[in-house]
């Protein structure tokens, strides 16, 4: 009785491939492993933008309920006030409640847009770009 297992070529050495095949391999693994993290990305973007314009049009709508809210808000006060001063005067006491609340808004707004450095730093950031990298140096 022998103790000798057949030989199944299970336990044999594989070939040694080439080092070009070992590159072809790799290549291509990366190829494909490129165009599906690109695929996932694709449709991880649509989703986040779906996602983005179904808040902004909410945001949209509830401005839109707030402008309402504020236009019957002011009618309310105009009539309020036109039982005390007549409808004329509540009227231009009213729009001049809006145009100090829009001077203020004015104003804060031009300051914060000044405060906005972000484009000058912006080009700062492309004028530090080593020469090497910008085409047709």
């Amino acid at each position: 009785m022998s103790t000798e297992m057949p030989d199944t070529g299970a336990h044999s050495k594989p070939e040694p491939a080439s080092l070009g095949d070992l590159l072809g391999d790799v290549t291509r693994d990366m190829s494909t492993l490129m165009r599906q993290e690109l695929e996932l990305a694709k449709v991880e973007l649509k989703d986040t933008a779906v996602r983005a314009g179904k808040g902004s049009a909410m945001l949209a709508g509830a401005g839109i309920a707030g402008h309402f809210v504020l236009l019957f808000l002011s009618v309310a006060l105009w009539s309020a006030l036109g039982t005390l001063w007549g409808l004329g005067w509540s009227g231009v006491a009213v729009a001049l409640v809006w145009a100090i609340v829009a001077a203020v808004l004015a104003l804060l707004g031009r300051k914060k847009l000044k405060e906005a450095k972000g484009l000058p730093q912006t080009s700062e950031t492309l004028q530090e770009i080593p020469s090497t990298l910008k085409p047709n140096s």
